[in-house]
């Protein structure tokens, strides 16, 4: 009851504006310096605020509804209820304790306030002893539930179910409480350095190596029960000491560190370079024999100023012509089949203009840095690609085994495991990666790239069957409402192998003639009103033309219609 007490008299002091004392305030901000200055060490921060454009989107994703774990939302009236099974936790740890009192467990966390406080992103407007209490009581609560899900030689074992909660915590996940709290546990406002709950171990089995130990078997299984992926084979070992919080290890786990950072940084110029320029090298290589033919041959008739040879060059020189001919080359040379035409015809009349388009080509490094265009992260449904040959095959790996095989028209993809709470999962890990990721975001840019293929029931359909979506879900339709409602506000970032991907797919489903007469009716002929007046205009003209000729004309004998059959019927 000590921690509801205070809290109460924080939440009265906090939401009074005359209570606020500013020579305490004053006195509070020097000694937190003085502080720094004496324990000079650089604690990165790890636990933040979810972007408020995430937030917007779906709040009850990102604020806890059921118990409070941390800080952030620890003074919310409508969590209480949860303190009295927190304070029951904190008993039965003191209990196997023994020799120590709760209060020498808490004295000891105390000792690392200032990593504490460096561990998150908000400002904690509290005095050491609540901090040390909070971060005590929360440990244990948090210890207790994650036993239920420790592993033993790479099988979850069960364990007792917590006495005092037996009407809310079950393993097998059927209570709406258990699911609620799991679901609590992964949000990014709800979390506690994960060094705490080392502390803890390390006091109740008086070695940092056993609590270590101890603490990673129930950290795994908590991120094997709540990880999309749950088909990854070889999961990433990752020591506890080496992630911050549960969210953290969960994020390394389904996104692994990679040995060489050019793999998946930001700049796309070394692994897409020789590809670019083979492209170029190629196109550049089927035009030259037909620039230099032509070359060839105007070389031969420029020499030639006499007769009619001069006249016809100072006809096609002329700037009527050359206006004639620059009005309609920017349509016809994007036409099908008009593209070999066009780079002899520029050189012969818009050379002049050469000089003016190099220039831009300077700023494609600028590009580069930039985020992508939303031409670049489109990509064709399941259901299209399916029409155009491509195979849907599933991955046991991670994100990282998203590949693209163009021979065999293969896309390959991580099974993905959703059920209840998959949604918070996602939106969570996508919200820590915005905020704490210093590189690209592999994450964000992989719900994006789900959430490009996926847009009806059929797709999740034709990836069901396939075994890429595992869906425990009621229904196809709340995967695809899933999918289709992750927000787009972040602003993304360049990821190679993913981008790579993109384009290869792409590139083949571009490729297909079906679909390049279907885009280009579509573009040129059912999408350009102009297009359609023209034709209007020309099938007006014909028929006044037709109409002329009649009149004039005896159309019937032309045509060789026999009057009489007509009147007659």
């Amino acid at each position: 009851m000590l921690v509801l007490n205070m809290s109460l008299q924080y939440t009265m002091s906090s939401n009074s504006l005359p209570s606020f004392d500013e020579h305490r305030w004053l006195i509070s901000i020097q000694q937190n310096m003085e502080e720094e200055l004496e324990n000079d060490h650089d604690f990165p921060v790890s636990i933040f605020n979810v972007p408020k454009t995430l937030m917007v989107c779906d709040p009850d994703s990102y604020i806890p509804q059921l118990v409070a774990i941390g800080p952030y939302h620890y003074w919310r009236p409508e969590l209480y209820e949860m303190e009295r099974y927190k304070i029951a936790a904190a008993k039965r740890t003191q209990k196997q304790l023994q020799t120590l009192k709760f209060q020498q467990v808490v004295d000891h966390l105390i000792n690392f306030e200032l990593k504490i406080r460096a561990s998150y992103h908000k400002f904690l407007n509290f005095n050491k002893e609540t901090l040390g209490w909070m971060m005590a009581i929360d440990a244990c609560f948090m210890l207790e539930f994650l036993q239920i899900y420790a592993i033993k030689e790479g099988v979850v074992t069960v364990t007792r179910v917590l006495s005092g909660m037996s009407h809310l915590v079950d393993y097998a996940g059927r209570k709406s409480g258990h699911n609620s709290i799991l679901k609590d546990m992964v949000m990014l406002e709800n979390q506690i350095p994960l060094f705490v709950l080392r502390k803890m171990l390390e006091v109740q089995f008086s070695s940092l190596e056993i609590a270590d130990e101890r603490l990673r078997l129930m950290v795994v299984g908590f991120c094997q029960e709540l990880s999309p992926f749950k088909m990854i084979q070889d999961l990433p070992k990752i020591h506890v000491s080496q992630c911050a919080h549960l969210l953290d290890y969960l994020y390394d786990t389904i996104v692994p560190k990679l040995e060489s950072s050019t793999d998946i940084t930001g700049e796309v110029e070394d692994p897409q370079g020789d590809e670019t320029d083979q492209k170029k090298e190629s196109s550049s290589g089927n035009s030259s024999h037909v620039k230099e033919l032509f070359s060839e041959i105007w070389s031969i008739l420029s020499k030639l100023n006499k007769g009619p040879i001069r006249l016809l060059k100072a006809v096609l020189f002329s700037r009527p012509v050359i206006v004639l001919l620059k009005l309609p080359w920017t349509i016809l040379s994007n036409l099908p089949g008009f593209s070999i035409l066009k780079q002899p015809v520029q050189y012969i009349f818009f050379s002049q203009d050469k000089e003016e388009v190099k220039p831009e080509n300077k700023s494609s490094n600028k590009e580069i840095s930039k985020p992508p265009l939303v031409e670049e992260i489109t990509i064709p449904s399941v259901t299209q690609l399916s029409k155009s040959g491509v195979i849907f095959s599933p991955t046991t790996s991670n994100i990282l085994s998203i590949t693209f095989d163009p021979k065999t028209r293969t896309f390959y993809l991580p099974t993905v495991s959703l059920d209840v709470n998959t949604e918070v999962v996602l939106r969570n890990l996508v919200a820590y990666e915005a905020s704490n990721a210093s590189g690209p975001l592999v994450f964000t840019r992989y719900t994006e790239l789900m959430n490009g293929i996926i847009d009806t029931v059929e797709d999740v359909k034709l990836l069901r069957e396939k075994g890429i979506i595992m869906n425990h879900m009621k229904s196809d339709e709340e995967v695809t409402n899933l999918w289709n409602g992750m927000s787009k506000s972040i602003r993304l970032t360049r990821v190679p192998f993913l981008d790579k991907v993109i384009e290869d797919v792409n590139k083949h489903y571009n490729g297909r003639w079906k679909v390049k007469i279907g885009r280009f009716l579509k573009v040129y002929v059912f999408g350009s009103w102009q297009f359609l007046t023209l034709i209007a205009a020309i099938c007006f003209l014909l028929l006044m033309g037709l109409q002329a000729f009649c009149s004039v004309y005896t159309c019937a004998r032309i045509f060789k219609i026999d009057d009489t059959n007509s009147t007659t019927t």
